[in-house]
């Protein structure tokens, strides 16, 4: 056993899904399953009915006080106070520059506190960031250690978790929330997720995570419901365009840049990254995040170089890429020029020395009809 692999962390569903036979991989500083029966059927799974995902590395922050929300008007993005009591709201931290520390959802739970979700790659830089950046009388604590966090994401989910606790849940609108008795502890079923399908994401306290997993996989089986990895989350929220850090979020692109603008409310007032995303915007964008297909045999990466039309200029690299099992194409997004961006540009993606055309698309990739 290698010294980091001692020192990974695991999730409270660790030896269950050694139990149900998932490949592990190290990820975020976690031990987690990558497959169990597959990248593909697990896809597949996903989108014709429900898959169930261990999110339990997720990082979860509180933050309370009477000046809660201005606290997070000021670190966030997006603008809080549009949120209310029961609804959650996706945004970013960002630094001086603009560029994004991390992307994360606020839960207002009331006036005086809310929940935020972080990535596990980042949890402890965003903690200590927003402890440093606050100028109020606000509290932040970090409660990742107290909760798990299960995912159940499908057209049949819904049902699913409605049968399983055995209550209404389908009035729940997408991005709110609702907090249920759920023997004998408080649970968070949120109608949030990142894989472009319906359904919960449920923070439930860390001792009773086992005890949801399998009885939501219990509930499910009969419908289609199993067990699915980080491989078949990558390919579902690459398809729907859903960024993820370190790929398509970074501290060194501007969330201009990186496609979540929407997020950016520059009407609130005063944010970090404020004054230098209103000079770029004011200046317009040099290069920003497009989708593509590849029009020859081929699979683009992460950190694949583009070029122009004429095969001798680089105009920006590959964030994220694969063929997906829903569109069944080998697609991508980038970061380009803005003056290759445009729908119908043509560019070149060097994949292994050699230069494959590709087409830029319309996106999302994927958009679900129901």
């Amino acid at each position: 056993m290698t010294e980091t692999t001692v020192n990974l962390k695991r999730t409270p569903l660790f030896s269950t899904h050694q139990d149900l036979g998932a490949k592990i991989v190290p990820f975020a500083g976690w031990e987690m399953p990558v497959l169990y029966s597959g990248v593909i059927p697990e896809h597949k799974a996903t989108r014709t009915a429900a898959g169930l995902f261990d999110v339990s590395h997720m990082g979860e922050i509180r933050v309370r006080g009477k000046e809660s929300l201005t606290a997070l008007n000021y670190l966030s993005c997006n603008d809080v106070s549009k949120i209310v009591d029961g609804q959650a709201q996706y945004g970013a931290v960002l630094n001086e520059k603009g560029g994004i520390i991390d992307d994360i959802i606020i839960y207002r739970v009331s006036a005086e506190e809310f929940l935020i979700c972080v990535n596990a790659s980042n949890l402890d830089v965003v903690f200590e960031w927003l402890r440093k950046q606050n100028k109020t009388t606000a509290t932040f604590e970090n409660e990742s250690a107290d909760w798990g966090q299960i995912a159940i994401q499908g057209p049949k989910a819904i049902g699913i978790a409605e049968s399983f606790f055995d209550r209404q849940l389908s009035d729940i609108k997408y991005f709110r929330f609702r907090s249920l008795d759920w023997n004998g502890v408080q649970i968070l079923v949120a109608r949030t997720g990142y894989t472009g399908e319906d359904g919960f994401e449920v923070f439930v306290p860390t001792a009773k995570t086992k005890e949801l997993w399998d009885g939501l996989l219990k509930a499910g089986s009969a419908v289609g419901l199993i067990p699915a990895g980080l491989g078949a989350r990558d390919t579902l929220r690459l398809e729907a365009c859903l960024p993820l850090h370190g790929h398509e979020l970074s501290e060194d692109w501007t969330a201009l840049q990186s496609g979540i603008g929407r997020f950016v409310s520059f009407e609130k007032g005063e944010f970090i990254g404020r004054a230098a995303l209103l000079e770029q915007k004011t200046a317009g964008l040099e290069s920003k995040l497009s989708g593509f297909i590849l029009q020859e045999a081929g699979i683009a990466r992460q950190g694949d170089k583009l070029y122009a039309p004429d095969s001798e200029i680089e105009i920006g690299v590959v964030t994220s890429g694969t063929k997906t099992p829903t569109i069944n194409k080998a697609l991508g997004l980038g970061l380009v020029q803005t003056k290759y961006a445009d729908i119908g540009s043509k560019f070149f993606v060097e994949i292994r020395g050699k230069k494959l055309s590709a087409e830029v698309v319309s996106i999302p990739f994927y958009k679900r009809e129901h």
